[in-house]
This record gives structure tokens, sequence and C-alpha cells, in this order.
């Protein structure tokens, strides 16, 4: 928090930031976590990302808003947006909002937990208007973002959260891999020719992911990324269609949310037993490998959020030592537990 308030972002918003970035890694989200910082500080610094100041009401229809982002942080505004989503559901049973030309949201899965605590459902989803990563299904350029959705669905015991997104993997991890020299699991992108590939540095020389599905059954991560399309660059009026006057801008975000109180429709209790049941159908499935149970979206980020409660969070080194550097060059200290971790790692 302290390094994005000592580069100018307001302090609530920091705080959000920091929020977002740290529980990506407490859920495992790794690709969407501190690893992050060092970028969003370069954007605050550019002021791609904006310092401070307030979203533009558009529309307010009570059980449905719409807010201009003015490139405010992504998890300031989604943060807001379900705050006023929570306060609304009670009254209308289902509350919808869009954000547009919000900064990067970072990973959906972290707002959600909140909702699920309460008893509500909840629907995210965002892309970027100037983002071109996943073709269409058959297709070789690159057209969509990676257009994530994400929910949260309350149970009687362990809420159930998916994130995934149209395509195979995230750009984020691709970069990861990259930088690594490592290569993917599979063949998930294209080169530039068109050409399938299991190199990350062929889809960041003007190739694609290829959506969920693959070359074969891509169809399907193509119409989920359609669905987003519409949701998100449709519902804002601030999508791939623009006028003039607006400058495009790679980071911008749109986001929609959509919480739902189960009480206003077959109730709240017929819900969560419907679910929980549903829940531990899936876990109790015979296992295709007996070492390896059956687990629901989600069962293992909230185990390791967990685990980092008890135990703190797992960073990897070369992002504390990223971290440490735009300290150093902010003239900020250097907490005592950080510089003990990065000696202990120099030392083994």
């Amino acid at each position: 928090m302290d390094l994005f308030v000592q580069c100018g972002l307001d302090s609530v918003k920091a705080r959000c930031v920091a929020w977002t970035l740290v529980d990506a890694d407490m859920m495992g989200r790794a690709s969407h976590g501190c690893g992050l910082a060092p970028w969003y500080l370069d954007a605050v610094r550019d002021r791609r990302m904006a310092h401070s100041g307030e979203h533009t009401v558009l529309s307010d229809r009570g059980a449905c808003f719409a807010w201009a982002g003015n490139r405010l942080p992504g998890a300031w505004l989604i943060s807001q947006a379900m705050q006023s989503c929570l306060d609304r559901v009670a009254t209308y049973g289902t509350v919808t909002a869009s954000i547009a030309n919000s900064f990067h949201t970072g990973a959906l899965a972290v707002y959600l937990r909140g909702a699920a605590e309460r008893g509500y459902m909840a629907i995210l989803s965002c892309s970027g208007p100037d983002a071109h990563w996943v073709p269409p299904f058959g297709g070789t350029a690159a057209l969509f973002s990676t257009n994530p959705i994400a929910a949260s669905i309350p149970t009687n015991g362990t809420p159930i959260i998916l994130d995934a997104s149209c395509s195979i993997t995230t750009v984020n991890r691709v970069r990861q891999m990259a930088g690594t020299n490592s290569r993917l699991a599979g063949k998930w992108g294209l080169s530039a020719s068109g050409t399938a590939t299991d190199n990350p540095a062929d889809i960041l020389a003007g190739g694609a992911l290829l959506p969920v599905g693959g070359s074969e059954h891509g169809h399907k991560g193509y119409a989920i990324a359609l669905l987003v399309e519409a949701l998100t660059q449709g519902l804002t009026g601030f999508g791939r269609v623009r006028s003039a006057d607006i400058k495009p801008n790679p980071v911008a975000t749109n986001v929609f949310l959509q919480v739902i109180d189960p009480d206003a429709f077959g109730g709240g209790d017929r819900y969560r037993e419907e679910m929980t049941w549903v829940a531990n159908a899936c876990r109790q499935n015979r296992p295709a490998d007996p070492k390896v149970p059956v687990r629901l979206p989600g069962d293992n980020a909230l185990r390791l959020v967990e685990q980092s409660l008890a135990t703190g969070v797992s960073i990897p080194a070369t992002v504390l030592t990223a971290l440490v550097e735009q300290a150093q060059r902010l003239r900020l200290p250097i907490p005592g537990t950080i510089s003990s971790a990065l000696a202990r790692i120099e030392s083994s």
C-alpha cells in the first residue's frame, strides 16, 4: 500500500489495489498477485491509472446502474460497485452494474467471497476494448481480450467460486513463462502466421491465445467470449465501436457485475440446500484417479487462503526483489520481515 501512496495514488484506492494483489497471491493466483505491482506502479507514474477522483454515474435505476470508471483502479471501482449492489439487493432481489473505462481489475475471484458469505450469488466479468489476444474459433487473428467470467455460489458450507477466461490460459501467465523460457503445457496459442504453438514468445510476438477447447473444441471458449462481449462492451456503451474522440487505451477495462438474492426467487434456504447437494455430489463422485478426489472451483483457492492466514503469504523471491527495488526507488524503508526473507533465500 505504501508503495502506491508514495507514487501518488490516494490512500483508499491504494489500499484496495494492495488488497486485491495480496489476496490473489493468497488464493494461488500468482499471475494476478503482487507480481503485477511494478506494472501497476508504472501505470500510476505515467498516469495510465488515475491517481484520484470519483467515477461518473451514467445511469441509476435502483436495480441497475452504470458508471464511467475514468481510468480509476479497477480494484477500487469493483469494490465500490459490489458494496452498492450489496446495499440494494435485499430491496430489488437482483442488482446489476456496469463500469466503463476502468483500469485493470486483477483476479475477479478476489471480489466474490464477501457476497457468498452473505448468502448472495454474484456474477462478475470484464473485457478490454483495446486488448486483442483471442481469435474467434476458426480464425487466426487476435480479436478478443481473455474475457474472464467469475461467479460465487453460496452453499451451507464452503462457497463455490469459479473464475475462468475464454482463453486456455491468461496473458500474464504467458508473459511469466516467456520470461523464464518455459513452454506451455500444450499448443495453446498461435504464432503470427497462424501456426499452433506451445512457445509463449510466439504468442507475444503478434500471435494469439486459443479459446478454451483449443483448435478442436474452441467454439466453447468462443461462445464465452461473445457472451462477455455483450455484457461488458455492449452494456457499458464503451466498446470496440466508439466515437472518434475517445482515445484507445490498451489497459481500459469494462466490467459487468450482478448480485442475486436467492430469497427473491425460490428462497435462500432452498437455494443453499440445492447447491450444497450438488457440491456434495460432485465431491463424492468416483474419481478417475483414486489419489485425486473431485473438487469444486474455489476449493483449492479457499484452502490456500486459510493456509496463508495461518502461515503467511507465499511470494516468489523474484517478486520480493522487485518490490524491494520499487521501495528503494521511492526511498521507503524495507520491512524487516522482507529483508530477512531475502537474506534466507540468498544464503540457501
